[in-house]
């Protein structure tokens, strides 16, 4: 196998280490950069560049001054202020306005359960109340007997596999499973 010897592996270390150097002494100089296309606008004041002086978004020029209160009250009752400039408030995320296409959704009323088939309706009644009943033995009965615990156990299990095998065998392909 052809392994770099060590010495190899100590002189991409040396170059690694000349360039990490390098890096900082440039940024670390008394004389900035060349500026490249920078406007008249933002112009450095003169003297030694320093990390302090990177102000690409130009953060540290003046701040907007604020309106005092009372001239944020005249612009809000519509008084014009000393400059006689009316300010329109910024748009935001919330400031749109909804469409109303005038019509409320109204659900239609639900099938009654008298039309239910009524083994339906018992297993439903089994696999829910079941684990119900259940708990409410273990909270209020403690003394119940072995056999009224077995039953209820059997009602769930029966109820729950009534319910499981009367769920359609097939699946239409046409049906993508989205209702309107």
């Amino acid at each position: 196998m052809n392994r770099p010897d060590s010495g190899s592996a100590d002189q991409g270390a040396n170059q690694d280490d000349a360039v990490w150097l390098d890096l900082v002494a440039r940024l670390e100089a008394d004389t900035p950069p060349p500026e490249r296309n920078v406007p008249d606008s933002v112009a450095k004041p003169p003297g030694p560049a320093s990390f302090r002086d990177f102000d690409p978004l130009n953060l540290s020029g003046a701040a907007p001054m604020e309106r005092s209160a009372a001239e944020r009250l005249d612009s809000q009752r519509g008084e014009p202020r000393d400059d006689d400039t009316p300010e329109a408030p910024p748009a935001g995320p919330r400031d749109y306005g909804v469409e109303d296409d005038g019509g409320d959704f109204v659900p239609g009323e639900p099938p009654s359960l008298s039309g239910t088939d009524p083994m339906t309706m018992l297993a439903w009644l089994a696999a829910v109340g079941g684990p119900i009943a259940l708990l409410l033995s273990t909270m209020f009965w403690r003394s119940a007997p072995v056999l009224a615990i077995w039953g209820i156990v059997a009602a769930f299990v029966a109820g729950t596999v009534y319910l499981i095998m009367k769920l359609p065998q097939e699946k239409d392909e046409d049906d993508d499973g989205a209702r309107v």
